[in-house]
């Protein structure tokens, strides 16, 4: 199984006509979708209401999204050959348009993140964005999917994205598609403002979509050998692969819970650290509103367990698993199927993850273009460095 988002990829590869399509998703969202009573409604009403109007496989699509829809969940999609293809090639590593990760956040559609050194973040596009219009057309009440549809086109055409920001005009983004190839790991600092102490190695993670993602961050740190303390910034990382943060977690815990998952009928999986850590030096982590779904479950592994310091703002919060279905024809469903948890315990989800010291950026320090989340990132694990190794855990919470 290979997880997205906290998603599992199964095959089903019987083949159906377009009516047995339908049937084949409402029945996967009847036994797999997290909340049994599907949104307060009568699921079965569903089953036979579009029986002899189903012909061709645009026909079922339409059906199926209109039953999706009733849902009200933003993670649990229907995609049509085009849209699973493109799922599945920004889990190989490349995908085709603009770079950005979207979301439905109180009823509005958001940027969780630009994907870094992508045409949107040249653009200047930042998370928590509200877009509000794509090439002139109103995003209210807009899916998920259907937005990311209408970003998507042709190599080299434009989109236009009117633009939403806290306290500034509202503008619009002309953004030039390109074909985006994923790379995970950066240990190149985001600004030339900041000097960090010589003992501290710096990692930037910027996805956890890359199935290459664990092998890009485990040569980074190999290049760091001699430092004495990380900073891994996971600021507008927008999640990916759930065992890549499981593997992540694995790297620097010795033992401990990673993350545990509760399905629809309650039942609780547990999944613990290996043992086969290869790291023990301090580590400081960076988040921010970006920070969704993976890297929210590895930077709350790593709070929970007191294995790490996190610096910044609350994170996104995505605290939901969706499972990906391959559908017959080469079309495919996300059905969210359980909610995570902490190890403490804590769902996230529309809460985020809480910064153990909140650092936030003010009008001068962006004028500046001064990282102070960086900054005090670096001093705070000097002190770490600092402590004696017996010492760092027993006093994390003291900086």
């Amino acid at each position: 199984f290979i997880f997205l988002f906290g998603c599992v990829i199964r095959n089903n590869v019987m083949a159906y006509g377009p009516t047995d399509l339908y049937d084949q998703v409402w029945r996967l969202v009847n036994t797999k979708f997290v909340d049994q009573t599907n949104n307060l409604q009568d699921w079965s009403k569903w089953r036979h209401k579009y029986d002899n109007k189903i012909m061709t496989n645009e026909d079922a699509y339409v059906a199926i999204n209109t039953m999706i829809a009733s849902l009200n969940d933003p993670y649990t999609k229907f995609l049509d050959p085009k849209e699973f293809a493109e799922e599945t090639s920004s889990i190989k590593g490349s995908l085709k348009g603009i770079g950005i990760q979207i979301g439905v956040k109180d009823g509005k559609l958001t940027v969780i993140a630009p994907i870094e050194d992508t045409p949107a973040e040249k653009a200047g596009l930042k998370a928590d964005d509200e877009i509000l219009e794509i090439d002139g057309k109103s995003t209210k009440g807009i899916t998920v999917d259907k937005a990311a549809d209408q970003i998507r086109g042709e190599e080299g055409t434009i989109v236009k994205l009117l633009i939403k920001r806290k306290n500034v005009p509202n503008k619009v983004y002309a953004v030039q598609r390109a074909k985006i190839e994923i790379k995970a790991v950066s240990t190149k600092l985001p600004t030339d403002n900041v000097k960090l102490d010589p003992r501290v190695g710096y990692i930037r993670l910027s996805s956890f979509i890359s199935q290459n993602a664990i092998d890009e961050f485990k040569s980074a740190l190999s290049g760091y050998s001699g430092k004495k303390g990380y900073i891994i910034d996971l600021r507008s990382n927008p999640g990916g692969l759930l065992t890549n943060a499981i593997s992540l977690s694995d790297m620097f815990l010795n033992g401990g819970v990673i993350v545990s998952t509760v399905d629809r009928g309650r039942y609780k999986d547990t999944i613990r650290a290996a043992r086969q850590y290869v790291c023990d030096k301090p580590i400081v982590i960076l988040i921010n509103g970006g920070s969704a779904s993976a890297s929210e479950i590895f930077s709350g592994a790593m709070k929970d367990n007191n294995r790490a310091l996190i610096v910044g703002e609350k994170s996104f919060g995505k605290g939901l698993v969706q499972e990906i279905n391959k559908l017959p024809g080469g079309s495919g469903c996300n059905i969210t199927i359980q909610r995570y948890l902490t190890p403490n315990g804590s769902d996230i989800h529309k809460k985020g993850i809480k910064p153990d010291v909140t650092v936030s950026f003010s009008d001068d320090d962006i004028k500046a273009k001064r990282d102070v989340q960086l900054i005090k990132a670096n001093e705070l694990l000097v002190r770490m460095i600092n402590y004696q190794p017996k010492q760092v855990n027993q006093n994390l919470k003291e900086f």
